[in-house]
């Protein structure tokens, strides 16, 4: 019988200082041409040290520019426009210039290097890129990163907004992966073990990690750690399972119904604390890490409106009609939306 092939990162660099190695790292890999796309304004910011880097190492740059656009068209054009001899597609900022280096990398089938400036979500490790389709955000099949590379002293720079995001989406992966079995139970998937197993530890060594401040190293380290270990997890499973489940559901459908919707790990920490009551699993442990980072003083400030996740939960069975999440149940959607009202923990991030 044949063994299961996955792909994972070939580079996984985490650390102070890492952003100077870029270049060596590239080289490493025996590519000597590079399309480079930083986000909105961070040519300013981190241009000159990436440069010096790839220099150093003996990289050519045949591309460098800042990217803002996730429109699938205007990606499409970019990807198809990259000169032949380039070798490897590097996205340097927040998720937009990430998902659209991952994308145009698919195309082209190319490698492509994930250095993320914030630890917003997972995204920066996994196989899938939100764009614009059509007028909404929309998840995408893209290219798993041959290189992770973050550099903890940029993470720590950027804005705590970030950091709450991507606390938001690390801590989902509990109500993911309790929606995982329940969908094993009804007989509507069959679990792959090995996904479940690191895709918990990820989880639970984050919520394990002592801090006295999120912007400590050691805590830093775990997040993004963590982070990538989800998107490994989702690679070996072969869909997003394993970190995305009925709290998912609910940001994208958030996505859909607002116009200015939330950071997403945002809106996902959100519906993970009310799905962990829905599910009765863990919830105490979800509302002790929220409320030791911060997390829920930030959500405070949002001025978040309780009938928009009201209409999100009745939305997100359709958001992906093949999943059977807690849900795609009516009695629980209706659990929801009590617990939705009734929460004292919910009443504070409401405002009531």
């Amino acid at each position: 019988m044949a063994g299961s092939h996955i792909a994972i990162p070939t580079v996984l660099k985490v650390g102070k200082g890492t952003l100077k190695n870029l270049g060596s790292y590239i080289k490493s890999g025996g590519m000597e041409h590079a399309v480079i796309y930083f986000g909105n304004g961070l040519i300013d910011m981190f241009g000159t040290e990436v440069m010096q880097s790839l220099q150093d190492a003996g990289v050519h740059v045949t591309e460098y520019r800042e990217l803002d656009s996730t429109k699938i068209e205007d990606i499409i054009d970019l990807a198809f426009a990259i000169e032949p001899k380039a070798q490897v597609i590097v996205g340097i900022g927040g998720g937009k210039v990430i998902d659209v280096a991952k994308y145009a990398a698919y195309l082209k089938k190319l490698p492509f290097i994930s250095v993320p400036t914030s630890a917003s979500s997972d995204g920066f490790s996994s196989a899938s890129a939100s764009l614009i389709v059509n007028g909404r955000r929309t998840s995408v099949p893209a290219r798993l990163a041959y290189g992770i590379v973050v550099d903890t002293d940029i993470i720590k720079s950027a804005p705590e907004k970030f950091l709450y995001s991507g606390i938001g989406d690390l801590v989902s992966k509990i109500t993911a992966l309790y929606d995982w079995v329940y969908e094993d139970k009804c007989g509507y998937t069959t679990l792959n073990d090995f996904a479940m197993m690191i895709a918990k530890k990820a989880v639970n060594s984050f919520v394990r990690t002592p801090f006295q401040s999120i912007q400590d190293d050691l805590f830093l380290k775990e997040l993004v750690d963590s982070l990538a270990m989800s998107g490994i997890a989702n690679e070996i499973a072969g869909s997003s399972a394993p970190t995305s489940g009925s709290e998912h559901l609910i940001s994208h459908a958030l996505d859909k119904i607002l116009e200015q919707p939330q950071l997403h790990g945002i809106q996902v920490g959100i519906a993970t604390y009310l799905m962990s009551r829905v599910q009765d699993h863990r919830y105490q442990r979800v509302n002790t890490v929220f409320a030791e980072t911060g997390f829920w003083d930030y959500v405070a400030t949002l001025d978040l409106k309780r009938e928009d996740f009201k209409e999100a939960i009745d939305l997100a069975p359709s958001i992906k009609p093949f999943r059977h999440t807690y849900l795609h149940e009516e009695k629980y959607r209706e659990l929801a939306k009590q617990i939705l009202w009734e929460d004292e923990v919910l009443k504070k991030v409401f405002g009531c």
